[in-house]
């Protein structure tokens, strides 16, 4: 009895630093990240206990066809086709699940409109898989990310 009552306290102990390592490895995620095709730059922070990516940069910031910034056209909701892409919140919700791994988000494709479930895997500190699916991940589709150093 006092072996187990010594082991669950130790246990109780070394859960904050548990914690702690895995809040670590969690805010990894946070940076710069510019997708494979490299026509934008995603901003990922952590809001709460979740993180979010937006759009900071556009290569073409502006619509070749009217001169004005860019905006969601391929929205399926009509009141939304005029909102910037620059800004844009592209993926939502995402949860550490430890492993290196955030997953129970979505990514918005503002090229064709559609929001898909997503799954985040951080090859090594500078290299993400984003692999974007409907239904089964297995089905999906993977995008290699890379970390962009910021210059102050």
């Amino acid at each position: 009895m006092m072996k187990r009552m010594i082991l669950f306290f130790a246990m109780a102990l070394m859960l904050p630093v548990f914690a702690s390592a895995q809040d670590a490895n969690a805010d990894k995620l946070v940076g710069v990240w510019e997708p494979s095709h490299g026509k934008a730059r995603v901003k990922v922070e952590k809001i709460g206990t979740k993180f979010y990516g937006k759009i900071v940069w556009l290569k073409e910031p502006n619509d070749p066809e009217t001169g004005k910034p860019k905006v969601d056209k391929n929205n399926p909701e009509e009141a939304l086709r005029n909102t910037p892409l620059k800004g844009y919140r592209l993926l939502k919700d995402f949860i550490y699940k430890g492993n290196k791994e955030w997953s129970e988000g979505t990514i918005y494709d503002p090229e064709n409109g559609s929001t898909y479930k997503c799954v985040i895997r951080m090859k090594d500190d500078n290299t993400l898989e984003i692999r974007g699916y409907i239904g089964v991940e297995a089905l999906g589709r993977t995008d290699v990310w890379k970390r962009l150093e910021i210059k102050k």
